[in-house]
């Protein structure tokens, strides 16, 4: 019964992968349980019996998304020192993880946000929160920096946040559609620039 317990959840993963690899590579709405089903080399209804509607794929979709990122940016940050110290890791990790990763495969809290932006629904609100939960952790980690004595008291953590994430996209869109080279680099120097403005 482990065992068998053990082999849902490791094909419920593959799943769950193969749609994230149809979602960066043609959209959210280009996912459904057919396309699923011939990628991981199950029938339709072996992909709904383990995931469900193609709703439900399309919001664990954003959520494995979400897992990934989080995993590679954020967790790794934690391990060090409050303040400045950690916000220049999840800075340095998050431009390596968009020049490494996402130029290359995309980004679904970038291409998600364009394609749903105008649609209301459950897929809307899936991104919508988990984006919402990573800008609140980069909002908690510059109040951390203001705690700690790094940045100036009057520092708006809200200001700081639209900041990197414009960075961030400038360097999506720099490396991903222009093919700048030079574009992690660039975003690093912006980094730094940003982080001088508000020092204490």
């Amino acid at each position: 019964m482990e065992a068998r317990t053990q082999k849902s959840e490791l094909t419920r993963a593959a799943i769950v992968g193969a749609a994230l690899d149809v979602a960066l590579e043609q959209g959210l709405e280009a996912l459904s349980l057919q396309s699923v089903a011939d990628r991981v080399g199950l029938s339709k209804s072996g992909v709904f019996s383990r995931v469900g509607s193609r709703e439900a794929l399309q919001v664990a979709t954003i959520e494995e998304f979400s897992r990934r990122f989080i995993a590679e940016v954020f967790a790794p940050a934690m391990q060090q020192p409050k303040g400045l110290p950690r916000m220049d890791e999840i800075m340095r990790r998050w431009i390596r993880h968009t020049r490494d990763v996402e130029v290359h495969r995309g980004c679904l809290y970038c291409a998600g946000a364009f394609e749903l932006d105008d649609r209301e629904g459950p897929l809307r609100d899936a991104l919508y929160a988990d984006v919402l939960r990573w800008r609140a952790a980069l909002r908690r980690t510059v109040l951390q920096c203001m705690e700690q004595g790094h940045l100036r008291a009057g520092t708006s953590p809200e200001q700081v946040v639209a900041e990197v994430n414009a960075l961030i996209l400038g360097l999506l869109y720099d490396a991903r559609f222009l093919r700048d080279s030079h574009a992690a680099d660039r975003a690093e120097t912006a980094w730094q620039r940003i982080r001088q403005s508000y020092l204490a």
